[in-house]
């Protein structure tokens, strides 16, 4: 079974916030660079640098509920969206039931994993 978790975030950057919302991602980038159990932590921007994809990825349930509990959720979330809007936010595996409230508040969209391959 997966035990994998993914989320992949959609922010539209408000104009003339480019560089402050880069500064808070990289202060995100640096503090989950700290959790063991996070795997990946990517961001994409558009050409035109107006909007971001954010993709994330956690070994397991326990590693996203240390993520949305932790520090960069709590203390560098609320600065990002002073500066973004989330337009998309879903998550796909199985986040453990404290940390799928949480995100569902956050206005998550949560898919339950089915089939596939993953090597």
């Amino acid at each position: 079974m997966n035990q994998t978790v993914y989320f992949v975030l959609d922010l539209a950057i408000q104009e003339g916030k480019v560089d402050a919302f880069e500064s808070i991602a990289q202060a995100m980038i640096a503090g989950t660079q700290k959790e063991t159990g996070a795997l990946a932590y990517e961001w994409y921007y558009s050409a035109d640098r107006k909007r971001c994809r954010l993709i994330e990825t956690y070994r397991d349930a326990d590693a996203v509920l240390a993520h949305v509990t932790g520090s960069v959720v709590l203390q560098l979330v609320p600065k990002l969206i002073a500066v973004s809007s989330i337009s998309r936010f879903e998550v796909y595996g199985d986040p453990g039931p404290k940390a799928a409230a949480t995100l569902r508040v956050a206005g998550a969209e949560i898919f339950e994993f089915r089939h596939g391959l993953s090597r």
